[in-house]
């Protein structure tokens, strides 16, 4: 007696439940790791292109921004505009042809790694540009540096601006690691294909492996959201009397 599509489901589940757990689980690892380093590298990326160059500056200072600037606007114009298949399978095989012995776990984190530097660099920058210009003039007034007025002062409150689109860049990361199987890292999409093929039952095998996305994904982007609500600003701020004068 044929199989209907639940039993097919269930069938799998238990034949395959190991593959389909294992697979979530270098997926998260992989988008994970590759994110949270990317957001660092995004962050960097962003501050040095937002750093401002003035005339009054030293020669050396200005040709070494102008250098570094132009560097990570060469790095952020290739990686936002190639795909990251093609990343990987550069970075995989071209590294290997040159003798660099890289595992294939450890170029998927590098590519969702470089990735997201390049378009959180542009994401942080927007968010530093979106702070009132008077933030950085206060700083100077009271004798900071630029950098000391950007940690302290200028990136706590961008931060709280770009959560969101921090938050969709790491679900994009999550779901786009599926194209990394073509580097042979055992992901989510990798061993579905295993189940797939083995009974050619390629619609129950996918649909088992879009559920768990989709409850990956629903479960990041609840916690993304609570993230962003704890640090919204304050609506019960109360005046400090203590300050005032009679």
């Amino acid at each position: 007696m044929e199989k209907n599509i639940f039993e097919w489901i269930l069938f799998l589940l238990q034949k395959y439940g190991v593959y389909f757990w294992k697979g979530t689980v270098i997926t998260l690892e992989t988008s994970i790791l590759g994110t949270l380093f990317g957001f660092l590298l995004g962050f960097l990326l962003g501050i040095i292109q937002s750093t401002p160059v003035h005339p009054e500056d030293g020669r050396f200072k200005r040709i070494y921004y102008k250098v570094i600037k132009t560097i990570s606007s060469i790095f952020i114009h290739i990686f936002r505009g190639t795909p990251m298949m093609v990343q990987a399978m550069v970075i995989y095989y071209g590294l290997k042809q040159y003798g660099v012995d890289i595992s294939s776990f450890s170029a998927a984190v590098l590519v969702i790694l470089l990735n997201t530097g390049a378009y959180m660099a542009e994401t942080v920058r927007g968010g530093i540009i979106s702070i009132d210009n008077g933030q950085f003039e206060g700083g100077k007034a009271l004798g900071m540096s630029h950098f000391t007025i950007m940690f302290s002062v200028v990136l706590p409150q961008a931060f709280r601006n770009i959560i969101p689109e921090m938050g969709n860049l790491f679900i994009t990361n999550l779901k786009m690691t599926s194209v990394l199987n073509v580097i042979g890292i055992a992901e989510l999409y990798f061993a579905t294909k295993t189940a797939a093929n083995t009974y050619y039952r390629y619609f129950e095998a996918f649909l088992i492996t879009g559920a768990i996305y989709f409850v990956l994904c629903a479960i990041f982007t609840k916690l993304l959201t609570l993230l962003e609500r704890k640090l919204e600003d304050k609506k019960d701020y109360e005046l400090a009397t203590e300050y005032l004068t009679d």
